[in-house]
């Protein structure tokens, strides 16, 4: 956070070396640091009140909607009876809103690693998470989501991973591995997904592609796609796997039906008639993923600028 003017604050996030975001901060409503990194809640007047973590924006008012729906719901409709859901991650408490969303759901776990930063969250952006922590049916656990895997009893229909971007030195580096997805794997029940964003599909095309290879390396079926999100400023990748069917195999009229059956209505983004068409990718992306050879590996995970 940089001050311009006295009247301005400019909130900037660097892509690459070469370009990045400059939002102006027309009020800041938080700015501190936990133990896991930096965190700044301000508001913009286009995008309403902002949550950045280590200088990249992560949710806006006016657009979370479509990152949220979109980690969501293309994998929970191809699981399609979701009971236990686990959420690595996941400040802010939107990804829960989802997910708490489908009438089968009698279970969701999240699991986020900074219980400061979840707790920034609760109270200056309930317009995000909606209640969602106060839900009968919420686990809310303050741990490592690695650790928590690795140590739990526990099966799940489906893993979100709502985790920041894989920075160098940042706490999400090992979200991404095969051997984290390994472990993922061994929790999921039989037709059980995992669903992960994916970095931008523009400023980190390769990052993209070696996750999405990560996981293909682990799940039988493996759909990636991507959507564009404004307060990011570029298209942004999604990464499913799947025991069971491959999520570009759900046709639109069963997606749909799928959607009724688990009381879900009135989305802003994702449609279960464009289910099995949002697992398209154009060229220059697909031809990245078809280049892409090598695999995130704990001792040499993928990373972002």
């Amino acid at each position: 956070m940089t001050s311009w003017k006295s009247s301005y604050r400019w909130v900037v996030e660097w892509h690459s070396p070469d370009s990045g975001i400059i939002s102006v901060a027309s009020e800041i409503l938080y700015s501190g640091r936990t133990k896991y990194q930096e965190v700044d809640i301000v508001r913009n007047d286009d995008y309403g009140k902002m949550l950045v973590l280590d200088g990249k924006f992560q949710s806006s008012l006016s657009d979370e909607f479509i990152y949220h729906e979109m980690l969501v719901h293309p994998a929970l409709i191809t699981q399609g009876n979701p009971r236990d859901v686990l959420i690595v991650g996941g400040g802010e408490g939107a990804t829960l809103r989802e997910v708490l969303r489908y009438r089968s759901v009698r279970r969701a776990v999240m699991v986020d690693i900074d219980g400061e930063v979840v707790e920034i969250c609760r109270k200056y952006l309930p317009e995000m998470h909606q209640g969602s922590f106060d839900d009968p049916r919420t686990t809310l656990i303050i741990d490592d989501g690695r650790k928590f895997l690795r140590e739990t009893k526990e099966s799940f229909d489906a893993v979100l991973v709502d985790a920041t971007d894989p920075i160098e030195g940042g706490p999400s580096r090992l979200l991404y591995t095969v051997e984290f997805y390994e472990l993922v794997r061994s929790r999921l029940r039989e037709n059980g997904v995992v669903a992960t964003q994916g970095t931008s599909t523009f400023y980190n095309a390769s990052t993209f592609a070696r996750v999405m290879n990560t996981m293909r390396s682990v799940f039988p079926h493996v759909g990636g796609y991507q959507a564009s999100i404004p307060s990011y400023i570029s298209d942004w990748g999604f990464v499913v796997g799947s025991l069971g069917r491959d999520p570009a195999s759900i046709s639109p009229e069963e997606a749909e039906a799928r959607a009724r059956e688990l009381g879900l209505s009135e989305f802003k983004y994702y449609e279960p008639s464009h289910h099995p068409y949002y697992f398209w990718l154009p060229p220059h992306v697909r031809r990245k993923v078809e280049e892409e050879k090598g695999v995130s590996r704990d001792e040499e995970p993928v990373s972002v600028y």
